[in-house]
């Protein structure tokens, strides 16, 4: 008995121990979570610097990227952009895709690129037509893609104008096996010193009337022979695309300001644009080039950026038929048209003729 009443008298004093001490354990582990340095709560929201993109160009600052340098100086991008030349990188789009940034190249770079499978999106054009074009001299006759039917044409291979150049003859049933190919002889120089007698150049390439080069030309257009393939286009890593899209429709609306700005008027765009480079650029050339490449950029009754399912159609069939890549990855993928069509819905003045003015 007396073991038994002992028993029940330590047994509330033990319960009471062993509270005691888990509420000691209790407060000291507290303690130790409020004074660990890495304790925070779960996706607290924070501010964070924003991040900044780089717009690549593929080549040298000039009148062909004078839309991304307005809009870049002008202050029409409201992301932090920051506008870089990329010149002379043979892996351009890959190198866009691996810094996750935004870009602009020929049409045919970037549809070969994504057939190899580099991650990228187009989503509108900086020309929307190729600036290709065949030059000959004025007074050589040659003024009809026929009339170069046993001639000597100078160009570069694997090109964007071989390939063209193939195209518009085939399409126009004209022997190709009769015209001999020039490689590496596509300058002015060699079309003056008669070492060819055409060449296949961008249009923005040729002499202006106050050089001391300058020699009248012809000038054949394959769009006026129904060749209409996407000429510059802006792209973007697949990765920005989709997880930053909000930035891709800012920075197009920034585009389309630039090239309106750079038209609008040329004694307010150009001492703009002759200063936008490392080196000055000169102001009578840039006028001239961009002369040249108007109608590429604003064609007539089109808008700034739009281009069309059946150019990159016509594009894709020309490639194929010139066997330089297979298409691994359908057009449906790498191409999109929403950016524009969200763009031009939500800012209608974009395309009104009132658009033409600087103000943001």
């Amino acid at each position: 008995m007396p073991r038994t009443q002992s028993r029940r008298r330590t047994r509330p004093r033990g319960r009471r121990y062993l509270a005691i001490g888990l509420a000691a354990a209790a407060l000291v582990g507290t303690a130790l979570l409020l004074l660990r340095p890495d304790v925070a709560p779960v996706r607290a929201p924070t501010a964070s610097a924003a991040v900044v993109v780089e717009l690549l160009l593929d080549g040298q600052y000039g009148a062909r990227f004078a839309g991304e340098l307005s809009a870049s100086r002008q202050g029409y991008f409201s992301s932090r952009i920051e506008v870089a030349a990329q010149p002379e990188d043979p892996e351009f789009v890959q190198t866009v895709a691996r810094q996750h940034a935004i870009g602009v190249t020929t049409g045919q770079k970037f549809l070969l690129a994504s057939w190899r499978g580099v991650p990228v999106t187009a989503f509108a054009a900086s020309f929307l037509d190729t600036s290709v074009a065949i030059f000959t001299l004025e007074a050589s006759g040659l003024r009809r893609p026929a009339d170069l039917v046993g001639k000597r044409i100078g160009y570069r291979r694997a090109s964007e104008g071989d390939v063209v150049f193939d195209a518009m003859m085939a399409q126009l049933g004209l022997p190709r096996s009769q015209i001999t190919k020039v490689p590496d002889r596509d300058s002015f120089e060699a079309l003056r010193g008669g070492q060819v007698d055409a060449i296949i150049a961008a249009i923005d390439e040729q002499p202006d009337p106050s050089s001391s080069k300058f020699t009248k030309l012809n000038v054949i257009k394959p769009q006026d022979y129904g060749i209409h393939v996407p000429g510059l286009v802006y792209f973007a890593s697949n990765a920005l695309v989709h997880e930053q899209p909000s930035m891709i429709a800012d920075v197009l609306q920034g585009l389309i300001r630039g090239w309106q700005f750079t038209y609008a008027d040329n004694a307010r765009s150009v001492p703009v644009l002759a200063g936008a480079g490392p080196a000055r650029l000169n102001s009578e050339r840039l006028k001239f080039e961009l002369q040249q490449l108007r109608p590429l950029v604003l064609p007539t009754g089109g808008r700034i950026g739009d281009y069309d399912e059946s150019r990159w159609r016509t594009l894709r069939d020309i490639l194929l038929f010139a066997k330089l890549g297979e298409e691994d990855v359908p057009l449906a993928q790498t191409v999109n048209y929403q950016f524009l069509r969200d763009v031009y819905r939500r800012s209608p003045d974009l395309a009104a003729p009132g658009a033409w003015s600087e103000e943001k």
